[in-house]
């Protein structure tokens, strides 16, 4: 009888550790949708308020023959891209942008992820505006106006970088395939032909720009001038405030369910653990083709999710501080300046190549290429008397080397800080 009733509270302890587990991924998953959604909603309010008249609004492409070679998002429909055509000195010039919209890290987070437009094309806008870096505006956009502008839609959850499945849960992890057919489908389109290239995205997809870099590089002759452009791309293994590491935690499982290791540079996995090899500071300093790096100092994804996500902070110690900078205390502010630093420390070496661009602001922001008031406007961030597209145009036509870092916070007055809640 003893024995039966220890039985019993082992099969109990055993269900609610698995359903504690199941509760917890299940928040974290919710924790992290409910920031972008936050932030692309707040993002939008304001870039589209910062646009004169109507702005521009380009329809979604599906691949098709992409479901042939196994390409597609995570329910198995087709990927898409946005594309709008360039004319005049920018008709032989393209401009591609990989979307971004964090991770999924395990069969829960992904199956909840693909009944969303970050997991399928039944759920995309059929058209998206075109701002920022995407704007078709001389005034707005000044070096990419003209250009072929693309966004490619992100619908794998992994930065394009995984190559395999679930059948039992019906998940297809084809993010490296995604990432192959589009620039194929583009190249046919027009892309074959540039003299000018710039691979560029914001978040996942800066740290997929800083993964697929030198593939990029690798699509056009050497007479093509070609770079890139990671947005809030520069994910840091941090420790947490609990001591943990939250982010290292969730790109185990990212590279390990959707068997991204393989795909992952070379360079980097010969010497270190694939997990390593998804963290953009392992992966900088050996980028062959120009690479310029923008980000905020103080980022607000990896505050909410990474250093300070509600997992870590089961009092609520840090929620006010969490979603409101204004809010943080002495302590707390000085946790968030050891993060600075970290991130500094991670670009030294990478800052002492002269072919690269980098431009970290004191911000509490994150992805500032594609809102038209921190890209360009009266009133954008300004770090070395540059605004952010004006650095990044500089850099790119090498009128100028562009290696700016601002003075700790509080110090800018010109940041356009994200507070939420």
């Amino acid at each position: 009888m003893a024995t039966l009733l220890w039985v019993h509270i082992a099969i109990g302890l055993v269900f609610f550790t698995n359903m504690g587990h199941a509760i917890y991924e299940f928040n974290r998953t919710e924790e992290e949708l409910s920031f972008l959604e936050a932030y692309e909603h707040e993002a939008a309010s304001y870039s589209l308020s910062f646009v004169e008249g109507n702005p521009l609004f380009v329809g979604l492409t599906l691949i098709h023959n992409a479901a042939v070679k196994g390409a597609v998002c995570l329910d198995g429909t087709l990927p898409g891209y946005h594309l709008h055509r360039g004319y005049g000195s920018g008709a032989n010039s393209w401009l591609v942008n990989l979307e971004g919209g964090g991770w999924c890290n395990n069969v829960r987070t992904c199956v909840y992820r693909k009944k969303t437009r970050r997991g399928s094309s039944s759920f995309m806008e059929k058209e998206i505006p075109f701002t920022g870096i995407l704007s078709n505006k001389a005034e707005q956009n000044p070096d990419f106006f003209n250009w072929n502008r693309v966004k490619l839609r992100y619908c794998d959850g992994g930065s394009f970088t995984g190559d395999g499945e679930d059948q039992i849960a019906e998940l297809q992890f084809r993010g490296q395939r995604i990432w192959a057919a589009a620039m194929e489908d583009l190249m046919l389109k027009g892309m074959h032909f540039a003299k000018q290239a710039l691979l560029s995205g914001c978040s996942a997809g800066g740290l997929a720009t800083i993964i697929h870099c030198d593939e990029f590089r690798g699509l056009f002759p050497r007479t093509t001038k070609v770079k890139c452009l990671s947005d809030a791309g520069l994910f840091l293994d941090s420790i947490d405030i609990s001591g943990e590491r939250t982010l290292r935690n969730m790109y185990n499982g990212v590279v390990g369910l959707q068997d991204a290791q393989k795909n992952l540079p070379q360079i980097c996995t010969n010497h270190l653990d694939p997990t390593s090899c998804f963290f953009p500071q392992n992966l900088i300093n050996s980028v062959r083709t120009p690479l310029f790096l923008l980000n905020a100092a103080y980022d607000s994804w990896q505050i909410q999710s990474s250093l300070a996500p509600p997992s870590a902070d089961p009092h609520g110690y840090w929620h006010d501080c969490r979603l409101n900078h204004a809010k943080c205390s002495r302590p707390q502010i000085q946790f968030l300046q050891g993060f600075r630093n970290h991130m500094l420390n991670s670009v030294k070496d990478f800052s002492r190549s002269k072919q690269n661009g980098l431009f970290i602001n004191s911000c509490f922001a994150h992805c500032q290429t594609e809102r038209q008031d921190t890209w360009f406007s009266d009133n954008s961030p300004v770090v070395g008397n540059k605004v952010i597209a004006l650095a990044v145009g500089d850099w790119y036509f090498d009128r100028e080397g562009v290696k700016v870092i601002d003075c700790p916070y509080p110090c800018d007055n010109t940041c356009h800080h994200l507070v939420f809640g």
